[in-house]
């Protein structure tokens, strides 16, 4: 089954030389947008939800500190607006902001006048607001659904039951189990057109395996390449030329909080490895019980590649 990418050509008569990671294990993997207007205020909540945890924390921190400050010079302009506050001193006023915006109320610095009260007012609106928005940010990104799977790092090609077969290791890294498990594969690489350009085309690769009731341990997703394969007569340089990437996602319900999760990778060309076979994790015990080594679980081992004319 082919689908044609929504996406322009990159040109006539040439291959483009690197072409973009369709899924992104890495920032660096982020297709440069040049001319797409993206305001964080107009986006907000998205941009809160994706920023990495560490910059999350030190925003929220930042936009903390700087209220507080805010409202600490807002009480000193009013003059003697604390009570028990010595007069002029920021640290007081900060501190006494903190309580209010945090609503502590140790009890000891209180408003003095009615422009401390008024202040006092709008500040505590402001931590409400921002106690309110705090919780449901967190609430959100702590609460997201997510799929802890372990892909290899390559994927494979060599033969099984005589057949050459693209294969790659999935492993669920909890202890739990992913119930009714789903591997959807497809490949995307650049052809060219009958006008001589040169666009991006998806290819739905058949599994011989591709949905599993109960993902717990590990699963080997094999695409056996036969001759109605999109990889019927590739190469590994001819993969490299087309910009071959082979796309993988994983859906699944996680029985521990009953909702649906997923996870999702891709391999380059040069990541995936003519002639090779994955080595056997499985393993036994000194008291006979089944294991599974993975710290083997990503090692490979190379094995006589099919001939070409196999490959058909």
């Amino acid at each position: 089954m082919k689908q044609q990418l929504a996406a322009a050509p990159s040109g006539r008569g040439h291959v483009p030389r690197a072409a973009p990671r369709i899924v992104q294990r890495e920032r660096s993997d982020r297709v440069v947008a040049i001319g797409l207007r993206d305001p964080w205020l107009g986006d907000l909540y998205h941009h809160l939800l994706t920023l990495p945890w560490g910059i999350f924390l030190l925003g929220f921190a930042g936009v903390y500190l700087t209220l507080n400050v805010l409202f600490a010079l807002f009480y000193l302009l009013g003059g003697d607006a604390i009570a028990n506050a010595r007069p002029g001193v920021f640290s007081d006023a900060f501190f006494f902001s903190v309580e209010t915006l945090s609503t502590i109320g140790y009890g000891q610095m209180a408003p003095a006048t009615f422009y401390g009260n008024v202040v006092m007012t709008v500040e505590a609106l402001f931590g409400l607001a921002l106690l309110a928005v705090a919780a449901g940010l967190m609430f959100a990104r702590f609460s997201r659904p997510t799929a802890r799977v372990v892909f290899s790092r390559v994927a494979v090609v060599n033969e099984y039951n005589g057949v050459p077969t693209l294969s790659f290791r999935l492993a669920n890294q909890r202890r739990n189990q992913i119930l009714e498990a789903q591997v959807s594969v497809a490949m995307v690489r650049d052809e060219r057109t009958s006008e001589g350009e040169w666009i991006r085309r998806f290819y739905d690769l058949q599994l011989a395996r591709q949905r599993s009731s109960i993902f717990a341990m590990t699963f080997t997703v094999m695409h056996p390449i036969d001759p109605a394969s999109p990889l019927s007569n590739a190469t590994p340089s001819s993969c490299a030329e087309q910009a071959t990437e082979i796309v993988v996602t994983v859906t699944g319900i996680d029985e521990t909080i009953s909702q649906p999760v997923h996870a999702r990778t891709s391999y380059l060309a040069h990541e995936v490895l003519w002639g090779h076979r994955f080595a056997d994790v499985f393993t036994q015990t000194e008291n006979g019980r089944l294991a599974i080594d993975y710290r083997r679980f990503h090692d490979t081992e190379p094995v006589e590649p099919p001939a070409p004319n196999q490959i058909q």
